[in-house]
């Protein structure tokens, strides 16, 4: 896994990050879901009918499952765990809306005990890119951000992943020119040359396209 260490701007991270917004905001929505969920349990209990404690099984696995999200988000909102765990990866400005842009980003959706790499296109849209221009095919250096919603990882690959720009981390152009020069340039190439699948990558429901590997250039295919 190609890594990229640097020291971060917390202050600047924490101002501008939208992983780690979201990432808060998902915890935030798991404690009153557990809050929730609890208070219901109490009361169907307390209702006393058969009916009500088959109900109350149910809120009560709702009441798990909000518990450990809420208690596993801190670890993987941490800033700098982020960025160190993170494999380094290029993307690219796909689109430009007065709302912000889209990046098209080439990552290994595969888990680490897979034998093999799987490489698919994602697509993110951000409303914020300091740091860099805001133009189709603009290299945007980021890392993978790869999670899984169940509390045990299931299957060969990763259910959510996607790409966290190094501008989110640091003000520092010269760290972002130096994670631009770390990744190959046929990983940039083949980005570029494939900006058009965009849209198609949008229209999937996982919001990623998995690349046929026979079609890949270099060490990137089997």
């Amino acid at each position: 896994m190609r890594r990229f260490d640097f020291i971060v701007d917390r202050k600047h991270a924490r101002a501008v990050n939208e992983v780690v917004a979201s990432l808060r905001r998902l915890r935030a929505v798991a404690i009153g879901a557990a809050v929730l969920l609890g208070l219901g349990t109490a009361f169907l209990v307390w209702l006393n009918h058969p009916w009500a404690y088959l109900l109350a099984i149910a809120f009560a696995l709702g009441v798990v499952v909000a518990v450990w999200v809420a208690y596993w988000t801190p670890h993987r909102s941490s800033i700098d765990k982020l960025y160190a765990d993170g494999e380094l990866v290029p993307a690219v400005v796909s689109e430009t809306h007065p709302s912000g842009v889209v990046l098209l980003a080439l990552v290994d959706v595969s888990k680490p005990e897979t034998p093999e790499p799987r490489w698919a296109l994602v697509i993110r849209k951000v409303r914020d890119l300091p740091g860099h221009e805001k133009r189709a095919g603009e290299r945007v250096p980021s890392v993978a951000v790869r999670t899984d919603r169940a509390p045990r990882q299931v299957g060969e690959r990763w259910q959510s992943v996607s790409a966290m720009p190094i501008a989110w981390g640091t003000r520092d152009g010269a760290v972002i020119e130096r994670a631009r020069a770390a990744i190959s340039e046929v990983e940039w190439r083949l980005l570029t040359d494939n900006l058009a699948l965009a849209d198609k990558v949008r229209r999937t429901s996982a919001k990623r396209l998995l690349l046929d590997p026979h079609q890949l250039p270099g060490d990137l295919g089997s």
